[in-house]
């Protein structure tokens, strides 16, 4: 771990730049305040990396993670110790996800799905920092900021909007040059608050920092009332921290070609969370840009992202009253330029040779993530995923009826009027297996039918019983029928114990010899 200490403080060093005006935006804009972001910041991104399984993750508050929290402010007003109880709560969730085993499921959360869900988080971070913009007090809501625009612009003010222009300018246009040197948030953050005191311009800043230690704060203190709500706020949190964190996590492996740990990540992300709501810190996760950058800088092993904490409280300390100075006109054009780099571009680039069915999810996440709720957006979209997907397999099932030696690829020849066989191709479960209801109604006439089921991959439940279902429909017709299945799904069918059928019918692990049983059957009739 030490072998390469240098860089890892340099690379340390380096996203804490980046991180200090990002923390600071970030605590404002969730309504906690300044110091809020930065002892999330602190505590989160220390203790993330100390416990983490990512070598050269950068913790701390993120968009999505702000705007959630946000949200819980907002809905919780005057109420810190349920705020806390759902950081606390959101923590013990990561932390549980991490000792189950989670993490290695949320790669098989949809790309449209994700892509909705971070556009939506850029959308809601631009739209909330258009009070601050105008030098107006904010609103937690999107929907109220929308409609009280017209309002808003009246009561604009003249000195924000020109800093908050020349900020979003600086955050735009600065040559990658200097921003390679030194990050473009750190340089409108420095050169615009020295702006606005030199030429006495009158906006609002983010007023004291205090330099002491954060007080303690004893989360559970709640109504119990309101457990719902906080567990929903909590759970919300979890989630989105654990997808935002494993994205990241997925970006540093590809640039320094190693394999992070993802249930340990989710372990030292959860203790990172849970630590914060001790000292009134907002919650965060792994954060891209800043894990970049660090990884550009030289960083390699977690002594980077703790040399990140220590030198933001070494800030705090000593350099808490310049903050204190920083005008929020500032801070919302560097969250602006935040939002406007969480959308996910790629998406609408390849938009027009996308299957309708996932721009149709994207949309549709998308819009609810900015109007409705975040949790009920990836929740919709996982779920819309999910039934796209079925539908999507169940048409490459084939269920083909044999009726003649020319149609079969057996060497025996199938009485037309006597025998069928339906062979069943592909995934055969809830989703595909009404395809089997409509073909046995084409084959009622015959004697004997054969269901060849050797070619599916797994039986679920739903298949299992349509399967049953389809033998009694067969046997009030007269119907004789003779099951092929694998030697493993014959083992589960006969072991079903409210279902004598299976038992009773032949069940046979191969084609041919259950043709052949009935060819011997029909002699021994005959004779």
């Amino acid at each position: 771990m030490f072998k390469n200490i240098k860089n890892d403080v340099l690379g340390g060093i380096t996203a804490a730049v980046v991180a200090l005006p990002l923390a600071l935006a970030f605590g404002v804009a969730s309504g906690a305040g300044a110091q809020a972001g930065i002892y999330g910041a602190i505590i989160l991104g220390f203790f993330a990396s100390l416990f983490g399984g990512t070598a050269t993750q950068i913790s701390g508050p993120t968009g999505p993670m702000t705007v959630i929290i946000a949200a819980a402010i907002v809905s919780f007003q005057n109420d810190l110790a349920s705020v806390m109880t759902i950081i606390f709560l959101a923590g013990l969730i990561q932390i549980s996800f991490g000792f189950s085993g989670i993490g290695k499921w949320i790669k098989f959360i949809p790309y449209p799905v994700i892509s909705g869900f971070m556009s939506g988080i850029g959308v809601i971070i631009i739209i909330l920092q258009i009070n601050p913009f105008l030098g107006v007090d904010g609103f937690g809501s999107v929907i109220q900021t929308l409609i009280e625009i017209p309002n808003t612009l009246h009561l604009a003010n003249d000195d924000s909007l020109v800093i908050a222009y020349i900020t979003l300018i600086i955050m735009f246009l600065t040559p990658k040059v200097i921003t390679k040197v030194i990050p473009s948030a750190l340089i409108a953050l420095i050169v615009m608050t020295i702006f606005t005191i030199y030429y006495g311009f009158d906006v609002k800043v983010i007023g004291e920092i205090p330099t002491s230690l954060p007080e303690f704060v004893l989360p559970f203190n709640f109504d119990i009332l309101k457990l719902s709500d906080i567990l929903m706020y909590a759970v919300t949190l979890a989630l989105l921290g654990t997808i935002d964190t494993l994205l990241t996590s997925l970006v540093a492996d590809s640039m320094t070609k190693t394999k992070h740990r993802p249930n340990k990540e989710l372990i030292g992300q959860g203790i990172g969370n849970t630590l914060c709501s001790f000292v009134g810190g907002i919650p965060g996760a792994g954060a891209t840009m800043r894990t970049v950058i660090n990884i550009k800088s030289g960083g390699k092993t977690k002594i980077s992202g703790m040399t990140h904490s220590i030198m933001l409280l070494i800030t705090v300390v000593f350099f808490a009253k310049y903050a204190a100075q920083v005008p929020l006109a500032v801070l919302s054009g560097i969250l602006i330029k935040v939002g406007v780099d969480i959308i996910d571009y790629r998406f609408f680039r390849i938009m027009n040779v996308l299957h309708k069915n996932d721009l149709l999810i994207m949309i549709t996440v998308l819009l609810l993530t900015v109007f409705v709720d975040l949790i009920m957006a990836v929740g919709a979209g996982i779920t819309f995923a999910a039934i796209s997907a079925v539908y999507k397999i169940s048409k490459q099932t084939r269920i083909q009826t044999i009726k003649s030696f020319k149609d079969s690829p057996f060497d025996i020849d199938i009485d037309n009027s006597d025998i069928r066989i339906l062979k069943i191709d592909g995934a055969f479960f809830f989703g595909s297996a009404m395809l089997l209801e409509r073909r046995i109604k084409k084959v009622l006439r015959a004697k004997h039918i054969i269901i060849d089921c050797k070619n599916i991959p797994f039986l679920d439940i739903s298949a299992i019983i349509t399967i049953e279902e389809t033998i009694n429909l067969l046997n009030e017709y007269g119907i004789k029928v003779s099951l092929v299945v694998k030697e493993r799904d014959r083992r589960r069918l006969v072991k079903i114990e409210d279902s004598e059928l299976f038992k009773n019918i032949k069940i046979y692990k191969d084609i041919d010899l259950a043709i052949n049983e009935i060819q011997k059957e029909k002699l021994q009739i005959n004779e």
